[in-house]
């Protein structure tokens, strides 16, 4: 019964029923996640020291780093067990969650691994100085050293439940976490509770995902005779089939945000010029940001299970018609975000620190952030449907065109001309370039599917 239900949902339900059923759980877990990653900047910010919140700005590259581990694996295997289900090939999905489930887990050993080995060079790799030093060190041991693990397996099984169609257990699973984070937050950073500053935050991060991951234990253990998502040691192996096409799909994701986390430390390395103010107000920029970036990420990951179940049954029809209608929500909903984003930049800088410098300095960051939002949107879109339909060197090509070709040759120049505040046009002008590209590569793809 179950299984038809998951049937029914990719191949008969109303469009807009289907891609609301989909995306909405998704971009709900999304936003909370930014909520509680935003919650680690706020929380941090009421302790009223620069230090401190520049310590989980020069921190985020690093916790960014464990998306090329989720990208690689959660991606991958999420891509590679829907089209296995459009074809009804039920022992390839098995397979599939139970190679990234385990890649998983020894990566995230290994995350932690390096960095308690190599602590003090990507301290200094990250930007950290003297003054920012010990308390980025103390947040990378909650967050990394201790949590790298649970962080990646956490996001890695959300993305092997929503693969089958159960966006909302995958979206509880990842909120269950992030409201956790969010209420012990306060009670581990502020001056009433343990007074741990951003070391607090990170403890607050790592127990946080330590509940998330026995949540989708606990489902899988219930739902171990109608799902297809397996953990099984006995289903682990490196069939040719199996890792080429996780792979396939997962190295294009992984390096896309490899780069992702190349180009953050390049700009929190010219930010840290500037001094901890500076940085501070690019982080929590950067954290706003976040919002409506993740709500179409949401919408793009979402509607990916859908797309690779119909590509994979040959319904190119309807697969077409439900990417055109996350389209015509999803772009109108963003411009109106980044609209009030450049109004009202002052008022949500200040909403997280009373200090006049870096309000100064932060409404001038998110103003720059905000242009390039509505055309973020296209290249999410495109870059989601090659991943779903295990394009994964187009999605490649996207990620080396965003960030080496354009983004990361963008900072320099803007910061030599523009000194500082250059810094935040460089994705708008990135963006702006490959959602023209977008637009042509998915007029392509559906007119050759079509033929």
């Amino acid at each position: 019964m179950e299984q038809n239900q998951k049937t029914d949902l990719f191949e008969r339900t109303p469009i807009p029923r289907a891609v609301a059923q989909l995306t909405i759980p998704t971009i709900l877990s999304s936003l909370v996640m930014v909520i509680y990653n935003m919650a680690d900047t706020y929380f941090v910010g009421m302790v009223n020291d620069p230090i401190q919140n520049a310590a989980v700005a020069l921190a985020s590259p690093v916790l960014l780093a464990f998306n090329a581990v989720n990208n690689l694996f959660g991606v991958g295997s999420s891509s590679m067990m829907s089209r296995a289900l459009g074809r009804r090939d039920y022992e390839t999905v098995r397979r599939s969650s139970a190679f990234g489930f385990y890649c998983s887990l020894i990566c995230g050993i290994v995350f932690s691994m390096l960095c308690l080995t190599f602590k003090g060079p990507l301290l200094v790799l990250l930007g950290a100085d003297a003054n920012t030093g010990a308390a980025t060190g103390e947040y990378l041991h909650w967050t990394v050293i201790c949590g790298a693990a649970p962080a990646i397996l956490n996001v890695v099984l959300a993305y092997m439940v929503r693969s089958e169609g159960a966006a909302f257990h995958a979206s509880v699973g990842t909120m269950s976490g992030c409201i956790l984070n969010i209420i012990l937050d306060p009670v581990f950073i502020l001056p009433w509770g343990f007074n741990m500053g951003a070391a607090g935050a990170g403890l607050a991060t790592f127990l946080s995902n330590c509940v998330a991951c026995m949540y989708f234990f606990v489902l899988l253990y219930t739902k171990r005779k109608t799902t297809f998502v397996c953990v099984m040691p006995h289903k682990f192996s490196l069939e040719k089939a199996i890792v080429l096409g996780i792979c396939g799909v997962g190295i294009p994701a992984s390096i896309q945000n490899l780069l992702n986390v190349t180009g953050m430390t390049i700009l929190n390395n010219f930010t840290s010029s500037y001094g901890a103010n500076a940085v501070a107000a690019m982080g929590i920029s950067q954290k706003l940001n976040m919002v409506p970036m993740q709500v179409a990420l949401g919408f793009s990951q979402g509607i990916m299970p859908l797309i690779s179940y119909n590509y994979a049954s040959g319904n190119i029809k309807r697969m077409k018609e439900g990417l055109l209608f996350v389209a015509k929500i999803m772009l109108p909903s963003i411009a109106a975000v980044a609209l009030l984003y450049y109004l009202g930049a002052g008022s949500l800088i200040g909403a997280f620190m009373k200090n006049d410098q870096i309000i100064a300095y932060g409404s001038r960051f998110l103003r720059g952030f905000c242009l390039g939002l509505p055309f973020i949107c296209m290249d999410f879109l495109a870059v989601g449907v090659f991943q779903a339909i295990g394009m994964g060197k187009a999605a490649l090509l996207f990620a080396v065109l965003r960030k080496i070709a354009l983004e990361i040759p963008a900072l320099y120049v803007l910061n030599y001309f523009f000194p500082l505040y250059g810094l935040a046009y460089a994705q708008f002008t990135a963006e702006f370039v490959l959602a023209m590209a977008a637009v042509m590569m998915l007029w392509r793809i559906f007119g050759k599917l079509q033929k």
